[in-house]
């Protein structure tokens, strides 16, 4: 690496190991803070481009093609979130051995080649059944040439976007927050440059919408691949470094299929939630989309901070650092509290104002406004259930951030499916936010609980270490 490589690399680090903790707050999260909100107004302006075209069915048919998205954030997620983790608690615990740092090479190209493997048999498998696909996920027939269109081109690019979806995780795993921030939003500008090609000019469709995304994401691949060789130190994306060995896939999967799960429940959760509210019309699903688009604003910063906190959180652990992590975890939890009311304020007083951007037809006024204000008590739970869950994740606690992974999806459903029955429509739009404030209780809960376990782990900065450690502990 050059000079300024490394000058580069130890900064980073400088604010995972001992910068004071609002600056390196600050430098993790501020920029994936913003990273989330360009890419969440870009959705709300590539609704728009959508609904340009004044067909409700468009926008129905994007709506219905979210859990594919869904599906390729579970593959990366698996392989990102777990190596990631992994990675940090690597760095940390090689300040106390240097040779710990030996394994990162091999963590790194295993989630980057599992990643694109796994992603490219989904796509393979996923076209061959397009059409069943498309009517599982609950396009009615008006939908169904839009949804197959949008759908079928996303699946093409899954092994791209599972890759840039991990890559993105893996360089923030060494702090290198900035560089996330400018990957993701050099994506984000590039998709919006395709969507007006795609969409405006050359009038693809819903098809256009889903190639800009593919082929945006593909700018972030290259982009992450090409930093990660040129400035880290231990990261390595070569195949001749990808291992099977259960030292490597066991902690990664550990961690990482809590985001499998999460995702998969997302999905399951998506259809259901598809399939009963399209029996109310295309035009609350459509709104129903640009409201979850609206309240994406606040809630992606939110998702800044306890994504960005991470690997400060990782990297505490792996060191044996107990007064950091506490910090850490305090400091990411005023700025949740604070950032989730005061926007939830913001966007509930003006949620009129801006649903009228997207939606002209009054009539989908009245039922927007009230998804947008379930959306926005959901944020509200959902941002301190998401540190609550990087927590563990940084840790490397398994059981309890698949249970947290999984608790939405498992209450959901019954919840969703029994509200329809009894509230209708209005039971369908806050049936999420009744579940969300249930897996928020269930994550403090289980956290107390695993308190002792993570303080005799940081000792060693491994998770299978603290058990062993309570284990041998008297009663």
């Amino acid at each position: 690496m050059s000079t300024t490589s490394s000058d580069t690399v130890r900064s980073d680090r400088w604010y995972l190991s001992s910068a004071p903790i609002v600056r390196a707050l600050v430098h993790l999260c501020v920029p994936m803070a913003a990273a989330m909100i360009v890419g969440a107004v870009y959705n709300v302006v590539n609704a728009g481009f959508i609904g340009s075209l004044h067909d409700a069915t468009l926008l129905a048919a994007v709506t219905f093609g979210a859990p594919i998205l869904g599906l390729i954030m579970a593959v990366g997620g698996v392989f990102g979130a777990g190596g990631s983790s992994l990675i940090s608690r690597l760095l940390g615990a090689s300040e106390n051995d240097p040779r710990e740092a030996d394994k990162i090479k091999h963590v790194s190209s295993f989630s980057l080649w599992g990643a694109v493997i796994v992603g490219a048999v989904i796509a393979v498998v996923g076209l061959l059944l397009l059409h069943p696909l498309v009517a599982v996920l609950g396009a009615n027939a008006a939908a169904v040439p839009a949804t197959s269109a949008f759908v079928g081109v996303e699946l093409a690019f899954v092994p791209v976007l599972a890759a840039a979806f991990c890559l993105e995780q893996l360089v923030r795993a060494e702090g290198a927050s900035r560089q996330v921030m400018i990957g993701l939003i050099a994506s984000t500008v590039g998709n919006l440059v395709f969507d007006v090609l795609f969409i405006l000019v050359l009038h693809w469709g819903v098809a256009g919408a889903a190639l800009s995304i593919g082929l945006s994401n593909l700018i972030t691949v290259a982009y992450f691949a090409f930093w990660l060789t040129r400035h880290s130190e231990h990261v390595s994306l070569a195949p001749r470094w990808f291992t099977l060995s259960p030292a490597v896939m066991k902690p990664v999967f550990g961690v990482g299929i809590g985001e499998l799960l999460q995702s998969a429940f997302l999905i399951v959760t998506s259809l259901v939630l598809n399939n009963l509210a399209v029996h109310y019309g295309d035009g609350p699903l459509a709104a129903m989309g640009v409201a979850v688009r609206i309240a994406q604003v606040p809630e992606f910063l939110v998702m800044g901070i306890t994504i960005g906190v991470l690997p400060l959180l990782a990297y505490s652990f792996g060191k044996g650092d107990a007064a950091r992590l506490r910090s850490s975890m305090r400091g990411a939890g005023v700025a949740v509290g604070a950032i989730t009311l005061l926007f939830a304020v913001v966007v509930f007083v003006f949620r009129d104002q801006v649903f009228t951007a997207f939606v002209s037809n009054p009539a989908y006024l009245a039922v927007g406004a009230t998804i947008l204000t379930a959306q926005l008590v959901s944020m509200v739970f959902n941002g301190f259930t998401g540190l609550i869950t990087s927590m563990f994740q940084a840790t490397g606690r398994a059981l309890p951030a698949t249970i947290m992974s999984i608790t939405q999806g498992v209450l959901f459903i019954p919840i969703v499916i029994l509200a329809n029955l009894w509230f209708g429509l209005d039971g369908i739009i806050w049936a999420l936010t009744v579940s969300e404030g249930l897996v928020l209780v269930a994550g403090i809960v289980m956290w107390a609980a695993s308190r002792r376990s993570i303080a005799a782990g940081l000792a060693e900065g491994s998770p299978e270490r603290a058990d062993a450690m309570l284990e041998e502990q008297p009663a």
